[in-house]
């Protein structure tokens, strides 16, 4: 089981090359970061069932996601100061952005990391944030599924080209390419919330490297999982390449019964979440270490 940690780095916690740096040395497969370009003051949120352990109340977000950084030069930084450590978006908000400008990000930092790029992508849940950034809230699915299809044109193609109804563009060339081929892997990070669980499977199967849902126990996941392989073979996809990660998983008190269980779902990855307060210094870090990286 790979173990992870996504975290909230602000103003006032450790910086991201020293995030990394501690990370890596205490064993930490992978670390992630998040990903709000801005925060409206007024905004809502759909309740969930993991509210209460991410820190969310009565519907708004916490207050560190209004100074959550960039984070792909966050993960530049970290990746500036590493070597083995994988670095993922955990989630970037894919239609927030301009595809072709997040198609050479996404290429440049594999590339300068020597291939250690994981591409968690999400549409985002804030109706506000969304049209702030000019998505119509309700389409942003679709937006996402059609700037993933043409950033993969964009990666893999020595003269790219594409046609949909959220962007086109005739033949470009694009360099430098990802490291890593055919492109880094997608990672859906939907799902395991609700009826967003089947939309996030069947999203997974048709462009999907991996699976991160968030908050699903061990039973769930195991019954989802079910789905999604009769989805892959539906599509043609091959289900024993599909990666499963979870995000924030459900712990039980033994480290140990938390990992086996979720390797008996058919999860290979858990990531922890470690919110600002606790990031002020490796305590937070070197404790999951101590539980997780021995229970694997």
């Amino acid at each position: 089981m790979k173990i992870g940690v996504r975290s909230f780095i602000t103003t006032d916690t450790m910086p991201a090359d020293k995030v990394g740096r501690v990370c890596e040395t205490l064993g930490f497969e992978s670390m992630w970061v998040c990903d709000h370009p801005i925060l409206p003051v007024e905004h809502s949120l759909a309740p969930t069932r993991v509210d209460q352990r991410v820190g969310i109340r009565n519907h708004q977000m916490p207050e560190y996601y209004r100074g959550v950084p960039d984070p792909f030069v966050v993960l530049t930084q970290a990746g500036a100061v590493t070597r083995r450590i994988k670095l993922g978006t955990g989630i970037c908000l894919v239609p927030e952005r301009e595809p072709i400008g997040l198609a050479k990000t996404v290429a440049t930092l594999d590339w300068c990391s020597g291939g250690r790029f994981l591409f968690g992508i999400g549409a985002g849940g804030i109706p506000q944030e969304s049209a702030v950034m000019g998505v119509e809230f309700r389409r942003r699915w679709p937006m996402t599924r059609e700037y993933i299809a043409a950033m993969k044109q964009l990666w893999t193609q020595p003269q790219a080209r594409f046609e949909g109804e959220f962007v086109r563009f005739a033949p470009v060339f694009c360099y430098p390419k990802p490291a890593q081929k055919p492109h880094p892997p997608i990672i859906i990070g939907a799902g395991g919330i609700g009826p967003s669980s089947l939309r996030a499977l069947r999203d997974t199967a048709a462009m999907g490297d991996g699976w991160g849902p968030v908050g699903i126990g061990p039973q769930e996941l195991a019954r989802d999982l079910v789905m999604l392989k009769e989805l892959c073979d539906k599509a043609g996809r091959d289900f024993g390449k599909i990666e499963i990660t979870i995000f924030s998983p459900v712990e039980d008190q033994d480290p140990r019964r938390t990992v086996e269980a979720y390797r008996a779902a058919g999860a290979h990855r858990l990531v922890f979440m470690v919110i600002p307060p606790m990031l002020r210094d490796e305590r937070k870090l070197e404790e999951l270490a101590r539980r997780y990286i021995g229970a694997v």
